[in-house]
């Protein structure tokens, strides 16, 4: 493991990540996130959605350094007594989650098709690229609120893990378009090089051809196209929560909260969508440059 990591250092990669503070802040803020997201449970000092401990006497609490502030609720609380840090950390590893998922259903989507058009050609390809030209048509936040919201309408006492999957399935819908056509860009370039041809010489199957030769080449773009797509999911899940149709409101998201902060934000009470949405935009910004990070380091012509 150890040595790993500094081959990886030693890399021009990491050479490139060590000199650049830019990529080095990026990381640390999206390490913090994630960390505290992952670990919610044990970092958190309250479990806000616990109602056993939630007193509705605590509600609406400012900040700890403001004058009527209590420091055993360093952000404050919300209008049901829930400490605002907590939910923070809970709330995020909700839209982590489901951003994460959703960009990894749509590159296993996206990927194959873009593979087995750009490799295949013919009426495959024609029929994948008109549709993906269908599907970039339509916003794709109106897609995802048109999916979410019929899945919550059919199904209205779906288990957590359903509703969920509907949401994931919602983001994945349009995410996958821009895998597939940057991944036939690039197979159609990678099907006319001598490797491939000496492998069909050989007498490879096209199956293999794809999965063992064409296959790696292609997945640099997508690894940079993934990673700045994560927030735009993660974006996408906080607008669709917004708007009531996203993540269960017993599981509430970043956007969930921001929802109902909301309510309260003229008449005082900021903290409780001001935080949230300060988190959303230092998630969605770290990984934002730690994308745009990767394309500068991954192209030869910036080395």
């Amino acid at each position: 493991m150890i040595s790993t990591l500094k081959r990886w250092f030693d890399s021009d990669i990491g050479y490139s990540f060590r000199t650049s503070p830019t990529a080095i802040t990026a990381a640390v803020i999206a390490f913090i996130c994630v960390f505290c997201a992952a670990f919610a449970p044990w970092v958190a000092p309250h479990n806000p959605f616990d109602l056993a401990t939630l007193e509705l006497s605590n509600a609406r609490l400012p900040p700890a350094w403001s004058e009527d502030g209590v420091w055993a609720f360093p952000l404050g609380t919300d209008d049901q007594g829930r400490d605002i840090l907590s939910a923070l950390m809970y709330g995020a590893r909700i839209s982590l989650a489901v951003g994460v998922a959703s960009v990894v259903l749509s590159v296993l989507v996206g990927v194959t098709l873009g593979l087995l058009a750009g490799f295949l050609g013919g009426w495959l390809d024609a029929f994948l690229m008109r549709l993906c030209d269908v599907m970039l048509s339509f916003p794709a936040i109106l897609v995802a609120l048109l999916i979410a919201g019929v899945g919550r309408a059919l199904f209205p006492n779906a288990h957590e893990t359903l509703a969920f999957g509907v949401l994931i399935l919602s983001i994945s819908l349009t995410g996958w378009v821009q895998y597939a056509r940057t991944v036939r860009g690039s197979t159609l370039v990678e099907r006319q090089k001598e490797y491939v041809q000496a492998a069909r010489v050989i007498g490879v199957a096209p199956l293999r051809i794809m999965r063992k030769h064409v296959l790696p080449n292609v997945l640099g773009p997508v690894l940079v196209l993934a990673t700045i797509q994560v927030a735009t999911a993660i974006i996408t899940e906080a607008t669709l929560s917004f708007l009531g149709v996203g993540a269960p409101p017993t599981s509430p998201s970043l956007g969930t909260l921001i929802r109902i902060g909301n309510d309260y934000l003229f008449s005082g009470e900021w903290w409780i969508t001001i935080f949230p949405g300060m988190v959303l935009v230092l998630i969605a910004l770290s990984v934002n440059l730690l994308g745009d990070w990767l394309r500068d380091a991954l192209n030869p012509r910036l080395r």
